[in-house]
């Protein structure tokens, strides 16, 4: 048998984090099991449904490296096919046309809040008579297409996350409306559990991964699969993202869709490692893999049962190994539209060198992407404000006297060595008989206006080739 898994989002919002998820652990299957990763776009909800946000699930998918073997396909496409399953139901008898009206739906829904009852129809228009059905069309009521649903059926299916899982009939709210309504002789717009079933058959889906949210539409869904004479795909239901809180991930929590993680700066493979942590754990207890290390040890018996909670700083850690992996050049194309975004004066091509040495500079210090615009905005700025600390180690014995110093080897000099900034230190510190930290400190101090920072020789290189050093160290002099 081979593999054909599927993802099939909904365009009525950006790609969200909880699917994006799904669709890791249905690539990866699909890359063990040599199978093949379908794309599906479930767009039947013409009024939520928008271009834009097909758009950006298919960029999404893209940028996570998520490559799909067939689609997209769009089940707007296919609603013909939807209405002759639909009318293989009626003809079977395992569905039939229901005319229960909104009002009548309403009262049976207060009647049973008003008893503590879980809210299910009554399925009183299951054996209407020719003489009924009759009556109602002359009534102008417009019929909803339902499938019988037996309460006392038991519905099992051995799950390979969640092993053997039971579901009663009298559990699933009674006949399920498959079609909205229509016109007497005419099929409506088919709903979900419908439009999904047939989808997976005419798709030749084998395994079906998804949310364990998905759970009572499994039970509804094998029903349809045998109502329509086919045989029931293998189903597994992995564990829901969890916020602080322990409720599923939603809206509410924040940042939950692909694109803002990418724009606060998260890049593709860390944020794809991070995604298979929250709910599968590798044999070999490894916290970073890509996709193509992770697809040949990915097992769905190493899927968790229980939700995982989204934990921002292992985030930043996974982030930051790869972004500290990056060589400068690959870096470099990365950062650069944080500092445009920022609006910093540069010129990608002109200055490629002097950029490629800033980003080698604070590489190692960046968790996320657009942390480079703080951390950089020294370099670009023609000048800067001493905070209190940089201003105690200006004012501190000896170091006005440094950096007169150093001022005036500067101007001397339009462009230093490493090696002859280091021998530089190492001169002033024995002509004005002090400490190497005081000019270390104060040197900092009169350069970036703080105490702490990247690499000071690396920085005062960088700066000097911009001449930014002199006019600091001047600034600071008063």
């Amino acid at each position: 048998m081979t593999v054909r898994v599927r993802i099939a989002p909904s365009p009525t919002g950006n790609l969200h984090i909880g699917t994006a998820r799904t669709a890791v652990f249905n690539w990866l299957f699909a890359r063990h099991c040599g199978g093949t990763f379908i794309l599906r776009v479930e767009d039947t909800d013409t009024e939520r449904s928008k271009p834009e946000y097909t758009q950006n699930i298919l960029d999404g998918m893209q940028w996570l490296g998520l490559n799909w073997d067939e689609g997209p396909l769009f089940q707007s496409q296919r609603l013909d096919l939807y209405r002759q399953s639909i009318q293989t139901l009626l003809d079977n008898g395992s569905a039939y046309r229901c005319y229960t009206s909104n009002e009548e739906l309403d009262t049976l829904r207060a009647a049973q809040e008003a008893n503590h009852q879980a809210p299910r129809y009554d399925n009183r228009h299951r054996n209407l008579t020719p003489e009924q059905e009759a009556a109602f069309i002359a009534e102008g009521r417009r019929p909803v297409i339902r499938f019988k649903i037996d309460d006392d059926r038991e519905i099992t299916w051995l799950d390979l996350v969640r092993d053997e899982v039971t579901w009663k009939g009298s559990d699933l709210g009674g006949d399920m409306v498959i079609s909205r309504a229509a016109d007497e002789h005419e099929l409506g717009q088919p709903l979900y559990n419908l439009a999904v079933v047939v989808d997976d058959i005419d798709m030749q889906i084998t395994h079906i991964i998804r949310g364990e949210d998905h759970i009572a539409n499994t039970a509804k869904q094998i029903l349809l699969y045998e109502g329509l004479g086919v045989a029931v795909p293998t189903f597994a239901h992995t564990p829901l993202i969890l916020s602080d809180e322990g409720k599923k991930l939603s809206k509410r929590d924040g940042v939950t869709s692909i694109d803002d993680f990418k724009h606060m700066g998260y890049i593709a493979p860390a944020l794809v490692n991070y995604m298979m942590l929250l709910g599968w754990s590798s044999p070999d207890a490894e916290e970073l893999f890509t996709l193509d290390v992770a697809a040949p040890q990915f097992d769905l018996d190493r899927v968790h049962k229980a939700g995982g909670k989204f934990d921002w700083d292992k985030l930043n850690w996974i982030n930051s190994q790869y972004i500290h992996a990056m060589p400068a050049e690959q870096l470099l194309p990365e950062l650069i539209p944080y500092w445009q975004a920022a609006g910093f004066k540069l010129d990608p091509e002109a200055d490629r060198s002097w950029l490629l040495q800033l980003t080698s500079l604070i590489g190692a210090s960046l968790a996320r992407l657009d942390e480079c615009v703080e951390i950089s905005r020294v370099f670009f700025t023609d000048t800067v404000t001493l905070n209190e600390e940089a201003a105690t180690k200006i004012a501190q014995p000896g170091a006005k006297e440094v950096l007169t110093s150093l001022l005036m080897a500067m101007q001397a000099k339009s462009d230093f060595t490493e090696i002859e900034a280091q021998e530089l230190i190492k001169q002033v510190t024995k002509e004005q008989n002090v400490k190497k930290g005081v000019v270390m400190q104060s040197l900092r101090a009169a350069l970036t206006g703080e105490v702490h920072g990247p690499d000071l020789i690396q920085s005062l290189l960088l700066l000097h080739q911009h001449h930014l050093a002199v006019p600091r160290i001047q600034q600071a002099l008063g």
